[in-house]
Parts: structure tokens; C-alpha cells; sequence
């Protein structure tokens, strides 16, 4: 599971509504609206701590993979 970055609520990367890439990382969102939010101002929903959590979260999943 994730964390929309905008609202915060847990998503399924298998069936999240909508996902965009931002610096290399995926990140899944809930709604459209959401994800429309976060496009127009990425850095307004992440810190360092959020860049840095969601690229470890994608190295696991691949080493699992």
C-alpha cells in the first residue's frame, strides 16, 4: 500500500484511480482530482522524507519482484 500524496488516504498501486511520475518515482493517487492537484504543484504535497520513503518502498517492491 501507499499514501496519496495529496489527501493521504492508502492506495493500492494495483488499483489506484491515477498515478503520475515525478524525479523518477510513481506515485498513486485515489481520484483524478488528486492527481490533477499534485501535477500542477508536486513539491507543495512532497518533502525530502516523501521523495526519499517512496523510492525505498519501489526498491523493495523490486527486489521482491
Amino acid at each position: 500500500m501507499g499514501l496519496d500524496p495529496v489527501c493521504k488516504m492508502e492506495v493500492n498501486p494495483a488499483s489506484a484511480e491515477a498515478q503520475s511520475e515525478y524525479e523518477g518515482v510513481t506515485f498513486y493517487f485515489c481520484s483524478r482530482a488528486c492527481k490533477e492537484k499534485f501535477d500542477r504543484e508536486p513539491k507543495r504535497y512532497l518533502d525530502e522524507t516523501d521523495l526519499a520513503q517512496a523510492r525505498a518502498e519501489r526498491a523493495e517492491r523490486n527486489r521482491k519482484a
